[in-house]
């Protein structure tokens, strides 16, 4: 089963951009070093607080994703129809371990998929994905390049000529649960189903930010309709 088929089949109606959370009936929201900044008094960066994120990030993989699941490792590259360059985007040349899977790597083109109407005229989505396992990507290293999105540190995915830094995604085809990292502030989770993410609503409740903590404990109280 391709991506599109297994999206189509599985979380139908979901656009495979940030914000899944708020697409989906059944998933968690989890904050990221909570109660620290990222800017010491003194303007020098937080690196505990960068330390936590790491972490906390690797610890929600972990328990989501197991050495025998199959996975999608997706990225989105948002370009420019105006800019013919074609920069790297370093997600799967860096952070293959197997290093011969980059060939299995397939790519589609589909509309800007952000929700702004003037810059679908002038931009597109370049969407990369790989069905691998745990064990064929460098996830650590993954997981730290998602999180320093917006600071100057390494590893990083690279820049395209677009508007945003590249998205990346983590699908547990075994399991139907999709993790994103959109920064070193959180991370969404979603799954077919409610009792799959249960244990880690569980495990991992004190960070839930107290902003959707009441409804994600009412998600979790009450049936969910398919």
């Amino acid at each position: 089963m391709e991506l599109k088929e297994y999206l189509q089949t599985t979380f139908p109606g979901l656009d495979l951009v940030p914000s899944l959370y708020n697409q989906w009936n059944i998933g968690l929201h989890f904050e990221l070093g909570r109660d620290l900044y990222q800017f010491k008094e003194d303007g020098r960066l937080n690196l505990e607080l960068f330390e936590m994120v790491y972490s906390q990030a690797m610890a929600l993989f972990s328990y989501l994703f197991s050495e025998q699941d199959e996975i999608f490792l997706v990225t989105n590259v948002y370009r420019n129809k105006r800019n013919t360059r074609s920069n790297k985007i370093k997600v799967f040349e860096r952070h293959l371990k197997n290093k011969a899977l980059k060939y299995n790597v397939k790519t589609q083109t589909l509309p800007f998929l952000y929700d702004d109407e003037e810059e679908r005229d002038e931009y597109f989505t370049s969407q990369f994905y790989l069905k691998c396992r745990k064990s064929d990507i460098n996830y650590p290293l993954l997981i730290r390049a998602a999180c320093n999105e917006d600071f100057p540190f390494k590893p990083k995915f690279g820049f395209s000529e677009g508007l945003f830094y590249p998205d990346v995604f983590f699908i547990n085809i075994s399991k139907n649960i999709i993790f994103f990292i959109y920064d070193d502030r959180g991370c969404e989770v979603i799954s077919k189903t409610k009792e799959t993410i249960c244990p880690l609503y569980t495990k991992y409740n004190d960070w839930i930010p107290e902003y959707n903590r009441e409804e994600i404990e009412q998600l979790f109280k009450s049936p969910v309709i398919p």
